[in-house]
């Protein structure tokens, strides 16, 4: 095989074929740089389309918990109303049972009661409410009344119960130096711990009864508390 010597023009020709590559290779260049970002301009575009439906499906979502939070909150309260008239009606259930009569059957001479007795201290920092009180010249029933009954609950009304004694002997023309206070607790549900704590503890307890209300029977040796 013969090898053709170089001429000019051979070595011209050879020269514009690369010039005529070279050109080819930029055009074919330019054309996927076109492309590519063309891509990637709808690859964004694409991007930004689908954030704006998250934000529409978020914001939507968002709506209707809010919606929801707002139905819950104003359910809630409404129930919360509902217990409060309840603890309401159970006070007036334990007055139109007959609470004064068993309480009498009893052996205490109870013959008036009187509802939400607000007391205060400044002096010694005492103040508080009895839910009902049942009394006589000698003895004075009081009575915590709670839709559920809880053992916290009973610890909170001994403690009452103590600090009104307190409040009581401060106060001196309320009643008379010689009155019993005795202690009871009262719910329309009433927890088994929080029954077996308050006979532990001298109390009475009290249950709802269909329409009227009836003392729990005390267990064996139990003698209520006097403050």
């Amino acid at each position: 095989m013969s090898v053709q010597p170089l001429t000019y023009e051979s070595v011209l020709e050879l020269i514009r074929e690369n010039s005529r590559k070279t050109r080819r290779e930029k055009r074919e260049n330019s054309r996927e740089m076109r492309e590519f970002r063309r891509s990637l301009k709808e690859q964004a575009a694409e991007y930004a389309r689908e954030k704006k439906e998250r934000d529409a499906e978020y914001a939507r979502e968002k709506k209707e918990r809010d919606a929801e939070l707002a139905r819950i909150e104003k359910e809630t309260n409404r129930k919360i109303g509902k217990l409060t008239g309840r603890i309401g009606m159970m006070v007036e259930h334990m007055v139109g049972g007959r609470i004064l009569d068993k309480f009498q059957v009893l052996g205490y001479k109870v013959d008036h009661y009187s509802r939400n007795h607000y007391y205060q201290n400044s002096k010694l920092g005492i103040s508080g409410e009895i839910d009902l009180i049942l009394q006589d010249g000698d003895v004075a029933i009081f009575i915590e009344v709670k839709t559920t009954l809880e053992t916290a609950d009973v610890r909170k009304h001994l403690e009452k119960m103590a600090e009104y004694r307190i409040y009581a002997d401060a106060a001196k023309i309320l009643w008379p130096p010689t009155t019993r206070f005795i202690g009871a607790v009262a719910g329309a549900i009433v927890e088994d711990e929080a029954m077996k704590f308050a006979h532990e503890n001298g109390l009475y307890v009290i249950v709802q009864s269909g329409e009227a209300v009836e003392i729990v029977s005390t267990p064996e040796g139990f003698k209520a508390k006097e403050w």
